[in-house]
């Protein structure tokens, strides 16, 4: 059976959802029926067939053999679950980056579906969605218990067709519902310009099918306008394909260097390279926050590794875990926790994340722009970090977005950069 393996993020959005995915093999086996598996499994049976004869009301078989197994898969780490035949195709469905939704941002937290950010330009945003909106309702179903894949499958659908879901905001008293049309969302993950007459700017919001293809054409259309130097923007991208955080960071590298390896609970190592020589050469900041996850992490432990970039803004989410996809013969998937990744220096991130060279944290105007930053230290039953004891008590608040104007982390790269070429061109001392 074939299966796919996958570095995930941290969220799901509901303009996509975020998934790395590389083609694997994982063998599925059948459960044993000697010794202790097949008496675990004579319980289950009797139990469905005690609920199945005597619960007040009928039940379906699929949907307690369905219950069961996301129990089962929750009693795990946070990345592993299972998912319906629904939402095993918006899985397939969300690296292709176009389809129809909201265009929201969304996690779970405090167990309660909320707004990580809407995305500019977007229904929920004319809408007036805002980052850290506490989702409610979607219809008329309360969101209590609803798994992530549950939310985003209620939320997607048509264009043109409407969805009212309940919003609870900080200071409100009560939950206010707003009916939003659906729209195709069509999300960009490469955007590039010229900021400070020869400073190239890239920023890639998620890691999909497209986005080193995408990223080539950015840098090729940048450097035909005489850039000196490069600022790549991974704040807030939650992750992506693996393969194609492979593929960007091949864009900087040389052919031949490591990006990231992966280990599985038997120590076995496999190591993913780079397969070309890049031809951009020029100086480079990459920019990232509690909110650059996994593929991201990839790509900036890779960059900093290889001291090929300096890594500006605050430590990166912490996710450092590989997930398999399974598809399951009724169409439905399994998303199983099955390696950890480690950057080309050997080193484990997970909880701890990517720790700039460059520490700068982005600076709110006012109190309205505060949230609390949730990392995955902060996600129930987590992996632990093999290499470092993790502080899991620290809390801490940052802005999720602030106007151009007052990125103070954006500033910092651009006097960085404007230094770097005056030290460059000084001559030399005779």
């Amino acid at each position: 059976m074939t299966s796919k393996r996958m570095i995930l993020g941290w969220t799901l959005l509901v303009f996509i959802a975020v998934s790395g995915i590389v083609i694997g093999r994982l063998s599925v086996t059948s459960a044993s029926t000697e010794g202790e598996d097949y008496q675990i499994l004579k319980t289950f049976t009797e139990v469905m067939s005690m609920v199945k004869k005597h619960y007040v009301e009928e039940v379906i078989s699929q949907d307690l053999v369905y219950g069961a197994i996301r129990g089962m898969l929750n009693s795990l780490d946070p990345h592993s679950s299972f998912m319906s035949p629904d939402a095993y195709k918006e899985m397939q469905v969300d690296t292709k980056g176009e389809f129809g939704g909201l265009g929201i941002q969304i996690g779970i937290k405090d167990a309660i579906l909320t707004v990580i950010a809407p995305i500019e330009d977007t229904p929920a945003y004319r809408a007036g969605i805002k980052a850290g909106d506490k989702i409610i309702k979607i219809e008329e179903e309360m969101t209590k218990d609803m798994t992530l894949f549950e939310a985003v499958s209620k939320m997607r659908g048509k264009p043109n067709t409407s969805i009212t879901i309940g919003i609870l905001r900080e200071g409100w008293k009560e939950i206010k519902e707003f009916t939003i049309i659906r729209d195709i969302i069509k999300i960009k993950s490469v955007k590039s310009k010229v900021i400070e007459d020869d400073i190239g700017y890239v920023k890639i919001n998620q890691f999909q099918e497209k986005t080193a293809h995408d990223l080539t054409t950015a840098l090729q259309t940048i450097r035909t306008e005489g850039i000196s130097s490069l600022i790549l923007d991974l704040r807030n991208n939650p992750g992506g394909l693996l393969n194609s955080a492979i593929d960007v960071s091949n864009r900087f590298l040389p052919k031949g260097k490591l990006v990231v390896y992966t280990k599985n609970r038997e120590g076995k190592k496999t190591e993913f390279f780079t397969e070309d020589d890049s031809d951009f050469s020029l100086p480079m900041i990459v920019l990232v926050n509690q909110g650059s996850a996994s593929a991201s992490e990839i790509v900036a432990g890779a960059l900093k590794d290889w001291n090929r970039a300096v890594i500006l803004g605050t430590d990166t989410f912490g996710k450092g875990s590989v997930q398999t996809v399974i598809p399951l013969s009724d169409g439905a998937g399994l998303r199983l926790t099955t390696a950890k990744y480690y950057t080309p220096n050997g080193e484990d991130i997970q909880n701890t994340g990517i720790t700039p060279s460059i520490i700068v944290k982005l600076e709110a105007q006012n109190d309205e722009q505060q949230h609390a930053i949730m990392r995955e230290k902060d996600l129930k039953g987590h992996l632990e970090n093999e290499q470092k004891k993790v502080d899991t008590k620290e809390k801490e608040t940052a802005p999720l977005v602030v106007d151009e104007k007052d990125d103070n982390q954006l500033q910092r790269a651009v006097d960085l950069l404007k230094t770097w070429v005056v030290f460059k061109e000084l001559p030399k001392a005779s």
